[in-house]
């Protein structure tokens, strides 16, 4: 018994230690880096997302659970906020015009207004019904998949940890791409033509009619805070739900899948109706979605990472 105690207090003190240091760097890149390339430093949100992790994790033993989790969830979230701190347009130049005559190519066609993009035709031929239906599938890109990486960190611990890990994956991907080959969204064109702009914050672009018709500002501000204006290529919306859905089907959750599904094509048609996305941003994000998936089941699990994964999943 004695043995049990002092190894579950060197348990407790390694976890405190680790909890410290991350803190310590968690607080310091956002105040030395956010303070240094957007004059902002520490938000509040930041503090938000880090009381929420550390007493989720400490609260009780459930939540605790809850917490290892999703973890690869929180590593998201703070890479995904890290790309305000570095920019991909200083990278590579931003490409405006391109993806605009290509998506008019493929996918223009004759209308009233001339020939137009879908992005353009929906612009000027709305419905409420339709605003509102896009805003809600729009709002579920990744609360989908964090509720089912909930459901199955309670259910099956190592198919949570597959769909957490492929998820990171087909985030990376995209993230890869977003910095080689920077680009404008259809409502950067329809604001500011193919010039150059690099100062102006995220655009609510159609989803604006969403929070009018509530007269809320939920999407404006959540635009004002994107991580990254010229990200529109592929479309990380339409691929989450992609993941989502596969990860729903091997976990075999039968009706649940029929709603991932719904979801999943909802949130297709929003990102071209909002007019944040082309159909060639949809299609690439598909497509980076099924890729990741792939990478990760048919070579990252052969590999040590599957071992680890089993004594991750053992600890929840």
């Amino acid at each position: 018994m004695d043995q049990l105690n002092d190894n579950f207090k060197r348990f407790e003190f390694k976890t405190v230690i680790i909890a410290i240091g991350l803190s310590v760097f968690y607080f310091l890149w956002f105040h030395l880096n956010a303070g240094k390339y957007l004059n902002t430093g520490i938000r509040t949100d930041h503090f938000s997302f880090y009381f929420i992790l550390v007493i989720g994790y400490f609260a009780h033993p459930v939540t605790r659970r809850f917490i290892k989790g999703l973890s690869v969830f929180a590593i998201f979230s703070f890479l995904y906020d890290s790309h305000k701190i570095i920019p991909n347009y200083i990278f590579n130049p931003v490409h405006i015009s391109e993806p605009y005559y290509l998506e008019k190519a493929l996918f223009g066609f004759n209308s009233i207004d001339g020939f137009v993009t879908p992005n353009e035709f929906f612009s000027k031929h709305n419905h409420p019904i339709l605003d509102v239906a896009s805003g809600f599938f729009y709002l579920c890109w990744t609360p989908v998949p964090i509720l089912l990486a909930t459901y199955l960190t309670f259910t099956d611990r190592i198919m949570a940890l597959r769909f957490s890990f492929a998820f990171m994956l087909v985030n990376i991907l995209g993230w890869v791409i977003y910095y080689t080959y920077p680009a404008a969204a259809p409502w950067y064109v329809e604001i500011y033509g193919f010039s150059e702009n690099f100062t102006i914050p995220g655009n609510v672009a159609g989803l604006i009619r969403f929070d009018n018709f509530f007269d809320i500002n939920l999407f404006e501000k959540m635009y004002t805070k994107a991580s990254n204006v010229f990200a529109a290529l592929p479309s990380l919306h339409s691929a989450y739900p992609v993941v989502a859905f596969v990860y729903g089907i091997k976990s075999k959750l039968g009706w649940v899948n029929i709603l991932l599904g719904i979801v999943m094509a909802g949130i297709w048609f929003a990102a071209v109706y909002s007019n944040h996305h082309y159909i060639i941003d949809v299609l690439l994000g598909i497509v980076v979605a099924f890729l990741g998936i792939w990478l990760f089941e048919s070579f990252l699990m052969k590999t040590r990472l599957k071992n680890w994964i089993e004594v991750w999943a053992s600890k929840i």
